[in-house]
């Protein structure tokens, strides 16, 4: 009889075990330039290769992928002194091939009297985008900004501008016309309100919590 209770109970160690090990879930593909949402138990640390990453009083977290991440990526958890480890594989994305002709050509290569500018934009763009406040909006469902649009841009694509090769995309186009009324993606707060930049012309960012913003 002890045998045999023994072995029942040695059988209900190795099925409930593993269920309490294998505690971190993932939404999102592993692919180069994607974006994965996490959940672990609260109270949880959590780290992205050597970051640590915020993580909401409801095990929620989040990351990118970026656009030529070459190498697996190894997700930490802690939790009451225990340490788990998921290595995941990323999966090479193809990217596109954008040609766009007949832009201004100041806007394609600038003239040198506009540097000073272009440098204090982009480090305006890059502070608001650097935020990681507490707001948990990110876990929400993002919406198109736009109903029934045309995209005329999609992320990642290598763009040729004139004739000449570029940085790639890190947007998504909508085609409308001037003064269309527009939809943030997310609830969230607004961290930057540009009525004219060099590039991106009237400009707004969006904060949603965690590192995650949208721009406009």
């Amino acid at each position: 009889m002890f045998i045999k209770n023994f072995q029942k109970l040695f059988f209900l160690i190795l099925i409930f075990y593993p269920s309490n090990v294998l505690s971190i879930a993932f939404q999102g593909k592993f692919v180069q330039g994607h974006f994965i949402l996490g959940k672990v138990e609260p109270g949880s640390k959590v780290w992205v290769d050597k970051k640590q990453v915020k993580v909401t009083k409801g095990g929620d977290f989040v990351f990118g992928i970026g656009r030529d991440h070459k190498y697996d990526i190894k997700i930490t958890k802690q939790l009451n002194g225990q340490k788990q480890t998921i290595i995941k594989k990323v999966k090479k994305r193809k990217y596109k091939i954008q040609k766009i002709d007949g832009l201004p050509d100041k806007k394609v290569t600038p003239p040198k009297e506009f540097f000073d500018r272009i440098k204090k934009e982009n480090k305006k763009i890059s502070d608001a985008r650097m935020i990681e406040s507490n707001l948990n909006f990110f876990k929400d469902k993002f919406i198109p900004p736009l109903d029934n649009s045309i995209i005329t841009g999609v992320y990642g694509s290598q763009r040729i501008l004139n004739g000449k090769p570029k940085w790639p995309h890190y947007g998504l186009d909508f085609a409308a016309k001037e003064g269309t009324e527009i939809k943030a993606m997310l609830a969230g707060t607004a961290t930057m309100v540009e009525s004219d930049l060099f590039y991106t012309g009237g400009t707004i960012i969006f904060d949603h919590g965690h590192g995650i913003s949208t721009l406009y």
